[in-house]
This record gives structure tokens, C-alpha cells and sequence, in this order.
């Protein structure tokens, strides 16, 4: 019999991971071109699809009166044909390109988006710069989208959801505002908008000085200053005249506007006020509180009303930025925000869910966040931020907002950091202002026989019933 042979292992330390690294938003570099085309450009290690945001300042405040629409006509316009292809042809090139061209008009101005593979850069950048530089607006092309906008309106007045928006911005904001009145324009101002119409808006209002250019990708081995040389940067233009930014003025005042629906088994809610903006300081802990308040399936609201009453499949809290200036010399907020909840519930049931909505309100008020809230949604606000920035046009489109906005270049890095240093009562202050239950107006779509007598009974408002 051998001798045993004992066998002996050597373990060695245990691999350990090394310190985390603080995720920061990317940060752009900021130039100009000789044609005062201002540009921000930001390379992004192995984004192999080049996303492209230009700023347009041709804000739906400057459409001619009884025009309204002609800057979403305008940006639909630009890629129908330019001097050098025609609608056609201009389609044709892009897709040799595998490029996608968006626009559109909103309260700050015209976005066009291009997303282009890196290695058609030059070539896409120099389509768009022909739809900038010159657009041809051709007759039958201008008289196409403004039929094709003509047969959008029934279908948008027939959402309940985008027909609640509509009514919260009419009784929001005063008649003379073109905040009161839809983005896209009505059908009396669309039929009367033709060619020389979104010519004379774009003569007016698209120029280089004026615009902001934001390319995000990898531009590893791009000679992005010649591509930009031959193509944005033959773009002319004067200088515009700076214009006056009409104040934005809202009426909060607690009251109820019903757009009566006959038959309607569900009622869609609104409930709304225009608060602080990103230029106040507040705006982190309002973002952070509402957040609790409605920004995820285990907010407060979802909580009660999906949850406990299940009247409802989710109802959601949220702040979106109508409009921002350049900030005054004084300091303070420069814009405003709409701070909303939004949802649907069944039509038996509007009366009580309203009830237990503002119950959450004054309930919030009374007792505040915990900090299991606050520490919940930091987490999620924060520690979802790498993901939810993982493609360029993520990134263009933020950086773009920025500039739209009137923000710093680093105003959404920061934001992060100023979100994981707000505190619970802070948020709850932030909340409990941004959603007060006496200062909000309620829009229901809805059947008015069913749900108006329900809801006068809460005494949130007087009570206000429209046709749908």
C-alpha cells in the first residue's frame, strides 16, 4: 500500500470591487461659428449614431395672430424640399444617408433632431443645413400639411387626454395668451395658413445668430469643424432683433371645469397650476416631492387610489417647463412650469377618487414625507440617470433643453447632486407648494349627468360644465 498523499490548496484573496465612480452628466464644449451659429458638441466613446439638435428662436408667442400653427406648419415644411432637391429627392437623400429628420414647434421655439450613423455625418449635416439655409416651401407641399393638420384637430379633441389639456390651458391662462390656445393651432387658424405665410414667419424668426446647434456622439477621427465649415456654417443670415418675453400669467384659483362626454365610462382627470421653473432654487426639491407624490407606481397617490380603492390603473404627479427667459439681473425665477396630476379613473367613482386625492394632499400637508420616500425616490431619480442617458440623442436632447431653457451647461449635472442632498422636509415644503389643495383647477372629461353633481358635493371649486 502507497503512502497518502495529502493534497494542500492555496486560496488567495478574494477579488474586491474597486470604489465606485460618481456618474456625472456629460459636459459639452461650446463654440461659434463665424455665421454666430452657436454650437455644443459633446463626444461620446462608442455612440456610433450621431444625435444633432438645433434650437430654433421662433417662439409660438411671434406667430402672426390668426395664424396660430404656422410655426408647427413651418417646421413640418422644412424637410418638403429645398434649392437643391425637391420633397422627393430630399427623402431619397436622407434615407442613403440611414438619417432621420424631425421638427417641431413648441411655446420656446422650433427643435429640428437629425440621428445620423457617424460615418454619414457630413453628408446629413449638410441636408439639414440645406433645410435651414434654404427651405423651398413649395404650394402643393405647404397645402399637403396643412390638410394632413386639418385631419389631426377630430382626432385630438376626441382624446381625452389631450382634449384635458387643452381645457386646463384654457382656463389656465388669460384669452389674449398663446398659452391659452393649442400648440398646433385650431382649425379656423390652420385653413387660413399658406405658403407665403410660413415663408414670411420663416424670414422672420430662422437665422444662425439666433440658433443653437447640439451634436452628441463619437467623433473619434470626425473633423467635425470642416463638416460644420461646409455646411451649418454656410447657413447666412442677419442678426434678429431681441424680443421682448411676454410674462406668463395664470390664474390658479380652486375651480372644476367639466367637458361633459355623454356615455363616457371613465372620466379623465387634470389637475393643474403653473409653479417654479429650473431657474428657481426650489426646483430640486419640487422635483424630489413630487416625485413621492406621483412619479412611480408606489408613489402616495398610486398607493391610495391603484392600490387601496383600485379605482384606477395609475395616477401620475409631474412638473414640465412651459416656457423659460433669460434670467433677470435681480436674480429670481425667470419661467414657469405646469405642475399637474394626471390619470383616469371610472365614471361611478370620479366623486370619491377626487375626494381621496385631495385627501393625499392635505393628509402630505399635515404629516409630510417620510424619509423612506425621499430616500426611495433619490435613489430612483439618481441611480437611474447612466441608464437613462445611454443613447446621444438622450444626451442632445437634454443639452438642447438646457439651451432652450436658459440654463448653464452644467445644470443637469448639478441637478443630480443638489437631488441627493435635499432633505425630507425640504421636499415636503417643495410638495406641499407645488400642490396646494385650495390653488388647483380640476379638469374632468367626462359625462356631465353622472359626475357634476358628485363633484360640486366635494367643494373643491366652483363648478363649470362644457361641451366636449
Amino acid at each position: 500500500m502507497s503512502d497518502a498523499v495529502t493534497a494542500t490548496m492555496t486560496f488567495h484573496p478574494q477579488p474586491k470591487g474597486g470604489a465606485p465612480k460618481p456618474w456625472a452628466f456629460p459636459a459639452p464644449e461650446r463654440g461659434e461659428l463665424a455665421n454666430g451659429l452657436t454650437v455644443l458638441r459633446c463626444h461620446r466613446p462608442g455612440q456610433q449614431v450621431v444625435a444633432v439638435e438645433i434650437n430654433l428662436e421662433a417662439p409660438l408667442d411671434a406667430e402672426p395672430a390668426g395664424l396660430e400653427g404656422v410655426a408647427t406648419i413651418m417646421a413640418r415644411a422644412l424637410s418638403e424640399g429645398t434649392d437643391k432637391h425637391d420633397a422627393e429627392e430630399f427623402a431619397a437623400e436622407l434615407e442613403r444617408c440611414g438619417a432621420t429628420l424631425d421638427a417641431h414647434a413648441d411655446h420656446p421655439g422650433v427643435r429640428v433632431s437629425l440621428e445620423v450613423p457617424v460615418s454619414r455625418l457630413p453628408k446629413a449635416l449638410g441636408l439639414l443645413a440645406d433645410a435651414l439655409r434654404a427651405p423651398a416651401f413649395p404650394d402643393g407641399e405647404v397645402e399637403r400639411l396643412v390638410r394632413n393638420r386639418l385631419d389631426e384637430i377630430p382626432h385630438e379633441l376626441a382624446n381625452p387626454a389631450r382634449r384635458a389639456s387643452m381645457a386646463l390651458s384654457a382656463a389656465l391662462f388669460p384669452a389674449e395668451s398663446r398659452m391659452s390656445r393649442p400648440r398646433q393651432g385650431t382649425q379656423e387658424t390652420i385653413e387660413g395658413i399658406d405658403a407665403a405665410a410660413v415663408r414670411a414667419f420663416y424670414e422672420a424668426h430662422v437665422r444662425p445668430s439666433t440658433a443653437t446647434a447640439v451634436i452628441v456622439g463619437d467623433l473619434t477621427g470626425v473633423d467635425l469643424d470642416g463638416a460644420l465649415a461646409d455646411t451649418l456654417g454656410a447657413w447666412t443670415g442677419g442678426a434678429g432683433a431681441p424680443r421682448a418675453v411676454p410674462p406668463i400669467v395664470a390664474d390658479d384659483l380652486g375651480r372644476v371645469v367639466i367637458v361633459d362626454r355623454p356615455g363616457a365610462v371613465q372620466t379623465q382627470l387634470l389637475i393643474g397650476r403653473v409653479g417654479a421653473d429650473r431657474h428657481d432654487r426650489i426646483w430640486p426639491a419640487q422635483v424630489l416631492g413630487t416625485y413621492c407624490l406621483g412619479g412611480t407606481l408606489t408613489s402616495r397617490l398610486d398607493r391610495v387610489l391603484r392600490e387601496e380603492k383600485g379605482y384606477t390603473y395609475g395616477v401620475r404627479a409631474f412638473g414640465q417647463v412651459l416656457r423659460s427667459a433669460p434670467p433677470a439681473p435681480s436674480g429670481g425665477s425667470a419661467g414657469a412650469a405646469m405642475l399637474a396630476i394626471s390619470g383616469s379613473v371610472a365614471t361611478e367613482v370620479t366623486g370619491p377618487a377626487l375626494e381621496d386625492l385631495w385627501k393625499v394632499l392635505r393628509t402630505l400637508k399635515e404629516e409630510g414625507l417620510t424619509d423612506e420616500e425621499r430616500d426611495v425616490a433619490v435613489q430612483n431619480l439618481v441611480g437611474v440617470a447612466p441608464l437613462k442617458y445611454e443613447t446621444a440623442a438622450a444626451v442632445a436632447g437634454t443639452l438642447a433643453d438646457q439651451v432652450e431653457q436658459h440654463l448653464p451647461d452644467d445644470f443637469q449635472a448639478q441637478l443630480y447632486a443638489r437631488l441627493a442632498e435635499t432633505g425630507t422636509v425640504e421636499a415636503t415644503a417643495a410638495v406641499v407648494s407645488a400642490f396646494p389643495a385650495d390653488r388647483l383647477v380640476t379638469v374632468l372629461v367626462g359625462d356631465a349627468s353622472a359626475i357634476e353633481e358628485p363633484v360640486r358635493a366635494l367643494g373643491i371649486g366652483e363648478v363649470r360644465v362644457i361641451s366636449g
